[in-house]
């Protein structure tokens, strides 16, 4: 394995470490795009075991403030996602589907059921 394609394998699993990072992949993972705001409660409640309807304001801020500040930039850096921060719209770039393989066996051993019958496209 070249030096180039060990660096890329570093990054990619580097950047799916993080479960809020995963999370919100898996969710644009099906439709490729969405809007923040749709996107922040199910990273919240995925992330605190929660069911939806018991994410409080506080949750939701907190899980915006850390994608906002460290995950979407740190995703775009790597040509995951393109964003725009005053819409909130992501969508999926081009460097996904570099990672989509990795994406999906990280997704087969979540302990969320829900997250392993979503369909990574």
């Amino acid at each position: 394995m070249n030096r180039t394609s060990a660096d890329r394998m570093e990054a990619a699993c580097s950047l799916l470490a993080e479960s809020e990072r995963r999370y919100l992949l898996y969710l644009l993972a099906a439709d490729r795009q969405a809007n923040l705001e749709d996107l922040i409660t199910q990273v919240a409640a995925w992330e605190l075991d929660e069911p939806v309807d018991a994410i409080d304001k506080d949750a939701r801020q907190r899980v915006y403030v850390t994608l906002v500040h460290n995950h979407l930039p740190r995703l775009a850096d790597y040509d995951i996602i393109d964003y725009d921060l005053r819409s909130g719209d992501i969508v999926l770039a081009e460097g996904f589907d570099d990672i989509k393989p990795l994406l999906e066996q990280f997704k087969q051993t979540e302990e969320v059921p829900e997250i392993r019958k979503r369909p990574v496209l």
